[in-house]
């Protein structure tokens, strides 16, 4: 029997790993990945084009070397179908192992919205490295891109691809770029900011279907109208992988439920990461994963401890429009300020007793975020 077993080599899984091993040095430890289990940082791939980085580049070390490094066995391009937590068992390419703990850092695929036409199996997405490599090697000789989804993914990939020279089209059936978590100034800044480099965009309208013409990919919109294009990219979100922990019964809503221990609603089963719905929320950034990964290695090092956040701003990766927020939570009561100048956007979302609840920073502004997460911080 594995001791322990942690499925997913992403960002969420390597940390627990690193964390835990600062805790308990020799414990046996088992991976179970899809990917090669390298190490890379997701995050990067949506600003690695600018840099002229190739998907061999950007792994940071490969899978022997954070064998050794963190005394850990990869089993990589393994894939897991079913986990029976009756027996502790999951089956992993047909056979079944046994473990004693088990950490699903699962991760989240990419939202794909239902389309019509002959080339739905087209359209891209960039979610891991081979998606990436995929990606990279179509944008070869390509004149036009359409990207749908003007939120975080969609904006950042669109900031990226200014260093392609092409045309880049960025569709989204809200009014603004990023509208769910920015305050109006804030998206009018870098609405302009992309818009005054080249980028179009197309608000209001949804695409529907997605055809292979002689003159490349053919969008049809929502409201009638269809674009050609030569590449499309579906940037519309991410959805927390839960169909493995469903079909054993674990519970789940949005995300994997779990509770302040990071443990699921069975016996030695945890959850972390993009794939798990934490304290109501499933978060797919990088400061509440290292959370959940620093509380989980103290729990399964045999330390009490809960999940508890700090202050979590989000640096957002448009170079032509710099961004932090912090997002106020979801449904309290208050209201945005703004203030613009040259140097940015200063947005501040105050409560009823003027209390800060949530702030947006653009451009040179962004060097006030430490002032703002104190008195966020200091209000309590």
């Amino acid at each position: 029997m594995h001791p322990t077993i942690i499925v997913g080599s992403g960002l969420a899984g390597f940390t627990l790993a690193r964390e835990w091993r600062k805790l308990d040095a020799d414990s046996p430890l088992l991976m179970v990945t899809a990917e090669e289990g390298y190490f890379y940082s997701k995050p990067m791939l949506s600003n690695a084009l600018a840099g002229g980085k190739t998907a061999q580049q950007l792994i940071n070390k490969p899978a022997a070397q954070m064998e050794q490094e963190l005394k850990i066995t990869i089993m990589a391009r393994a894939r897991v179908s079913a986990i029976d937590p009756a027996r502790h068992t999951m089956t992993v390419d047909g056979q079944d192992i046994e473990y004693a703990r088990l950490v699903l850092a699962l991760g989240a695929d990419p939202f794909r919205p239902p389309m019509a036409g002959n080339a739905t199996d087209e359209v891209l997405s960039v979610n891991d490295l081979d998606d990436y490599a995929r990606f990279r090697e179509k944008l070869a000789g390509i004149k036009r891109i359409a990207i749908l989804g003007a939120g975080l993914i969609g904006c950042e990939f669109a900031n990226d691809l200014l260093s392609a020279d092409i045309r880049i089209d960025v569709i989204d059936p809200g009014s603004r770029p990023l509208g769910a978590l920015l305050p109006p100034e804030a998206n009018r800044r870098l609405q302009q900011s992309l818009a005054d480099l080249g980028i179009n965009w197309r608000f209001g309208i949804k695409a529907e279907g997605v055809n292979r013409t002689e003159q490349g990919l053919q969008l049809g919109f929502s409201d009638g109208s269809s674009m050609e294009t030569d590449l499309v990219l579906s940037a519309v979100g991410l959805r927390a992988r839960t169909a493995l922990a469903s079909a054993a019964g674990i519970q789940v809503n949005r995300g994997i439920l779990v509770n302040d221990q990071l443990q699921t609603s069975m016996p030695d089963i945890y959850a972390i990461g993009d794939c798990a719905e934490a304290q109501g929320k499933v978060l797919p950034f990088v400061m509440p994963l290292m959370q959940q990964a620093r509380t989980l290695a103290k729990i399964l090092a045999g330390t009490s401890a809960s999940l508890s956040y700090p202050l979590m701003p989000v640096v957002i990766k448009t170079p032509a429009c710099p961004i932090v927020v912090c997002p106020p939570n979801q449904g309290v009561e208050g209201e945005w300020q703004e203030e613009t100048s040259e140097q940015g956007v200063r947005a501040r979302f105050l409560g009823p007793d003027k209390k800060l609840l949530g702030f947006a920073l653009t451009g040179k502004l962004m060097a006030e975020k430490n002032s703002l997460v104190q008195q966020m911080a200091e209000a309590g």
